[in-house]
């Protein structure tokens, strides 16, 4: 895994603007979210992070893919993820272990928003910061439903 530097960097800024996550930001928002991102490289095969490790941040593919599998099963992903894509959501939200893997399947660069730096980022801009939540929240509950759907589907069988 490779480090960049924290805050500013403009090449990112248009993935960010088409994710879900920021899309409904400004571009002036947008540059004051860069200042609380970090920026992360990882090479195929890297571990961005393990089952059982803390959770505390949010993550964006900005480059890449990542696949997301449960302990015992990498080579079955439950999930893959592409550009613009966020997750690890539920780890900077709350202080509860990660329960799965999260792999890169290709070189790939990811932003990083660390519980921290969300906190400072809603004391100093808490409008910024509510639209994130929500844009969150909505994720959390479509993640729900599709879940329950599944469960309802799968009972009926």
């Amino acid at each position: 895994m490779k480090w960049f530097a924290r805050g500013p960097r403009n090449r990112y800024r248009h993935r960010l603007a088409g994710s879900d996550l920021f899309g409904k930001l400004s571009d002036r928002d947008l540059r004051t979210v860069e200042g609380f991102l970090h920026y992360r490289s990882y090479l195929a095969g890297e571990i961005v992070f393990d089952a059982g490790e803390p959770g505390q941040a949010l993550y964006i593919v900005l480059t890449g893919k990542v696949a997301i599998s449960l302990p015992g099963h990498h080579d079955k992903p439950v999930a893959e993820l592409g550009e613009k894509a966020f997750f690890g959501e539920l780890g900077m939200l709350d202080d509860v272990e990660r329960t799965a893997q999260v792999r890169a399947v290709e070189p790939s660069e990811i932003a990083v928003l660390f519980r921290d730096d969300f906190e400072q980022l809603m004391q100093a801009h808490g409008v910024i910061a509510s639209h994130i939540a929500m844009q969150l929240a909505r994720h959390v509950g479509r993640r729900l439903r599709q879940m329950l759907d599944q469960q309802g589907r799968a009972a009926e069988q």
